[in-house]
């Protein structure tokens, strides 16, 4: 395969298919749409889906090795689980969930971040070619692409509006405030920048905090590898989400919509994929090349990048149990003056793959069947 066929500009990454018709949720106009037989199609994907597909086949042939993943079954299912999540709506208890699905659109929309500060010559960084790989199309369509479905741009809404409409058939339109900043606040973010100058100084400042690259390499360079890591793995956990949320909002026992909403969330999930396997592609692209530090000394990726690979999954399982401690403490919050309180909690812990025991400590535990 030449260089040629796995070189794309920016238009080709962000074209999307022509559409039969589409996808209008509650009378917006969202990203992607429906062909002819009325299967959605992601927005952005005329190209950049086969695109993924032939840098992928280029690393195998080039390196035969499997691409760096970690498998959905490492990583911590959803809590609640779908029974609690069920157990609780059913016992009229309604806020947590209509908390969760307004804070993962929120966080959604911090998508649009995802274009900045990326490094615009990420070629000077590596001594091998990087030509018709999917790293040297990060700044050519990749980010943008990916920052445009999660949080939409100009007159089409993305995932961000998705999870709320999804919230708004489900729950019949709740009353709920704008919770970006204190979202941003919870996740330790600092308030939004006003200027996409700002943002990028900012994210120039972090970079040279908590560095585990020799200080030879470039602290952007090591700053976007580590926020990539993160994505992936959040990326990949989200399937747990989307599964989930399906699985509760399917279920036209309990919330209305017939179904709708669950629908929406599935258009969601199948627009992520894209996003996991350019991340998998392009850190495993890295992973086998080599590294250039300012003083012209190399450094092997494979040990640059698994370093900050084991450190994201490290920091991944630590969010994930901060996230478990931060949904329980809004159960029990919503629960607060509920004359049940305590026979509906502990049914909602008997349900639950895992509960808390003392000392702060979680135990697993075979959930109890649904009453």
């Amino acid at each position: 395969m030449s260089f040629g066929e796995l070189n794309f500009d920016s238009a080709d990454l962000l074209a999307s298919h022509p559409y039969r018709e589409p996808l209008i949720v509650r009378g917006v106009r969202c990203h992607g749409g429906f062909d002819e037989s009325g299967s959605y199609v992601p927005p952005r994907t005329r190209n950049r889906v086969p695109a993924i597909r032939a840098w992928q086949h280029r690393y195998a042939d080039e390196f035969g090795a499997p691409l760096l993943d970690r498998p959905l079954a490492a990583t911590p299912g959803n809590y609640p689980n779908v029974a609690q999540a069920k157990h609780l709506i059913r016992n009229g208890v309604r806020e947590p969930m209509i908390e969760t699905l307004t804070r993962i659109g929120t966080v959604e929309g911090f998508g649009a971040g995802i274009r900045f500060g990326a490094i615009e010559d990420i070629q000077r960084h590596f001594v091998e070619d990087l030509r018709g790989t999917a790293t040297a199309h990060l700044v050519r369509g990749l980010y943008e692409a990916h920052a445009r479905d999660e949080a939409g741009f100009e007159d089409e809404a993305g995932h961000r509006q998705m999870w709320w409409a999804a919230r708004d058939i489900a729950f019949e339109n709740p009353p709920v405030e704008d919770a970006t900043e204190r979202i941003r606040a919870a996740m330790g973010m600092p308030p939004e920048a006003k200027t996409p100058e700002e943002r990028v100084q900012r994210m120039q400042a972090m970079a040279q905090l908590d560095r585990i690259w020799p200080r030879d390499v470039d602290a952007m360079l090591e700053a976007q590898v580590t926020r990539m890591a993160r994505l992936l793995l959040i990326e990949i956990g989200a399937f747990h989400g989307f599964k989930w949320a399906e699985a509760v909002l399917s279920d036209t026992t309990l919330v209305p919509g017939d179904g709708d909403a669950a629908r929406i969330i599935s258009y969601v999930r199948t627009d992520e994929t894209p996003h996991v396997e350019y991340l998998k592609c392009a850190l495993s692209e890295m992973r086998e090349r080599t590294i250039r530090g300012a003083s012209g000394r190399t450094y092997a990726g494979r040990e640059l990048i698994t370093a900050i690979w084991d450190r994201a999954i490290a920091g991944s399982a630590m969010r994930s149990a901060m996230g478990r401690q931060f949904e329980l403490t809004e159960i029990e919050k919503a629960l607060n003056g509920n004359p049940r309180r305590e026979q509906i909690l502990e049914e909602f812990h008997a349900r639950g793959d895992v509960r808390p025991g003392p000392g702060g400590a979680w135990i697993e535990q075979t959930p109890q069947s649904a009453i």
